[in-house]
Formats: structure tokens, sequence, C-alpha cells
């Protein structure tokens, strides 16, 4: 009997904290130690004064919104998502940085009901309260089941895969790791006796062959790979042509997927050997509603990503990029000329990487290959 796809549901950045944990059922301290901004709750009056009025407290449902059916309906086999907030009470404000960023623990049900598989964790404002902040928020989602990657409290652990098992056989092996980059400070890497995120300081051939190393360790027959990098710039569309050799090199060494996030809007797409490559997903979920300096990026606009890959090869099937807004801090569906442009926008980005993008009959997303 034939072998049916599997689909893994994609996320970009979820920042459930500062302003999203202020209009939670428990909102954590709301103090910040921002140039402009020292209290959390002003980031959800600049969303109302842009959009209207947020319920407080909002239920834990609020912040994903219309993705939440969307999701239920796609009925993905594996959700990745990049949870870029520490999860603590503990903790002091990591020096050196601008921004900080945490939820409350209790207000995890707001992440849990998303279902995610995987939390990757090798980002940088996972250990914005420090390496006391950092162990209460790997003991906090392993006591909520929630499966990590990219930090721990060893550099074996920090670099240890998520392992999803799979109904018809086989895993997906979730790897994370992160680069200075995307702003991880080198500080932040996890040593053979020192807690801290996976970390990979180049996208060079060293970084390319630890990866494929790890690949070699652990994977099975009928496994399947998704390489999960923290990396680039927040925002503008250019790929460095490190960064694109890297992503390559990762392909070529096992990656089935390669999951790029840290950039505050989606970036380009590629398919190199049959293999999908996300740049840069975006944000997801945030609080960066009426904060101006880059609208014509409209990070606004948000984007879930349905990839089903060929289960005996990892070989692309198909994706699915479904278009939604942040409207009062919540996900809804975008209009169609919301949709026009960030079609219009991934499309031009993707060009030169061999990538179109089209608008599927269910009004999705979809790439197709430059010369089609």
């Amino acid at each position: 009997m034939e072998q049916r796809a599997v689909t893994l549901f994609l996320a970009g950045d979820v920042m459930l904290g500062r302003g999203v944990d202020q209009i939670l059922p428990h909102p954590g301290e709301p103090a910040l130690r921002e140039s402009y901004v020292r209290d959390a709750r002003d980031y959800v009056a600049l969303a109302e004064a842009v959009n209207g009025p947020i319920p407080r407290p909002a239920g834990f449902c609020w912040p994903w919104g219309e993705a939440l059916p969307v999701l239920d309906d796609a009925a993905p086999d594996v959700r990745v998502v990049n949870l870029e907030t520490s999860v603590t009470q503990d903790g002091d404000f990591a020096p050196g940085k601008g921004v900080h960023y945490r939820m409350h623990p209790a207000n995890l049900p707001a992440l849990a009901v998303a279902r995610p598989d995987v939390c990757v964790l090798a980002n940088n404002h996972v250990l914005d309260f420090g390496l006391r902040g950092l162990e209460e928020t790997l003991d906090r989602l392993a006591d909520a089941r929630l499966r990590t990657a990219g930090a721990g409290r060893n550099a074996t652990a920090a670099c240890r895969p998520a392992a999803v098992p799979l109904p018809s056989g086989g895993r997906v092996l979730v790897f994370s790791f992160g680069m200075p980059s995307s702003g991880i400070p080198r500080t932040w890497a996890a040593g053979a006796g020192r807690a801290g995120v996976a970390f990979a300081a180049a996208p060079d051939a060293a970084a390319a062959a630890a990866f494929a190393g790890r690949v070699r360790q652990v994977r099975r027959p009928g496994d399947l790979v998704v390489a999960s990098v923290h990396w680039g710039s927040n925002w503008g569309y250019a790929v460095s042509r490190d960064e694109v050799r890297f992503a390559h090199a990762l392909v070529e060494a096992g990656a089935d997927v390669v999951h790029g996030h840290s950039s505050h809007h989606p970036r380009p797409l590629e398919v190199h050997r049959n293999r999908l490559v996300l740049y840069g997903c975006g944000d997801l979920v945030d609080d960066y509603e009426g904060i101006g300096g880059h609208r014509r990026y409209r990070d606004d606009l948000r984007v879930l990503y349905l990839a089903s890959l060929e289960r005996d090869t990892g070989r692309l099937a198909g994706l699915r990029m479904v278009p939604l807004r942040a409207r009062r801090m919540r996900l809804e569906h975008a209009p169609a000329e919301d949709i026009a442009w960030l079609r219009a926008a991934l499309d031009r980005c993707s060009r030169s990487f061999g990538t179109r993008v089209g608008l599927g009959p269910d009004g999705t997303l979809v790439p197709r290959p430059a010369h089609a």
C-alpha cells in the first residue's frame, strides 16, 4: 500500500511574552528595560490605538484566532514552532540586550492550544532572563509535555534533536540551532557543563559538517529531518551567499526541510534538490501592532506554512502557505488585497532562487518553478 505524505506545520517566531502576556489570564511583571518603553502594557495600548480594543483578560486561544481552525482542518502530522520567549518568573534581565521577552508560566496554555509537537528554542530571547530563566523555561515546557530542541542544560542536550514518532513508522527529527546574525550572543552557547543554546558561529562548512555528524548519529531508516535555523536580520529580503550555500549544504547533509526564522516578515523560499528551504518564516504571534519604522515590509501579514513531504524519500510533495494578518493581537484571515500584496512580495524575492509564488484555488499561496 502506498504511503501517504507527511505534512508539517512550520511556524516562524511565536512571541507570547511582553504585550501578549499582558492580555492573557495571568499577566506577569510588566516592567521592561527598553529605551522607549518601560511597561509591557504600552504595547497593548499601541495595538488598540491602531485596531481597536483588546479584551483583558483574553482567552488562551485569542492570540491564535482563526489560525486554530485552519490547523484543525489541515491536520498536520507534526507542528513545529520557534518559541521566541522565556517562560519564567525567575532570573534577572540579561545585560547588554535592548529587548527582553518572557511569559508567565501560568499562561503556557496559550502555547499548548496550538498543539505544537516541537518548540525550537535556539533563538535570541530564550535566555533573556539568564540561566535561571532558561532552566525554568525547560522545566515548565517539560511539565507541559512539550518537546523542545535547541537549548538544554549542556551542549549535548542542546544539540539533541526532538524526535516525533509518526503513526506509519519512522520519526520526524527536528534539529535546532542559532547563529550570531540573529542576535544570539556567543556567550549563550551551551557548553560541556553549561546550559545554553545550540550555537553555530557562522553559516560555514564547519557548521554544516557538525550538523551532518549529528544526523548520522541518530537518523534511522524512515526518519525525516528538519533543520531549524535562527539566523539573519530582522528586516529585508536579502539572503547572503554564505547563507544560501549553507542551506544547500544542510540539504546535502540530510535535511529534508530547512526551517529558517528570525526575520519579522516572510523571506524568500526555494526548492533545492526537491527539498524545501524557507529562508525566513516571519513572525506568527507577536505584539508589534502600532510600532512604526518598517511598515513597507507589512509585518502585520503572517503565514502558516504547511509542507507535505513524500514519506519514503523526504522530497517536497506540496506546500501551502496560508496568509493571515494580525489585528488586536489576534490572527485573522487576510483580505484579498493583502493576499495579493504578500504573493507579489514573495514572488519577487524568490525568483532568483528559481521559485515563483502563485495563488492556489483555495486562496493559499503555492510555489511554482520559475520556468513554469
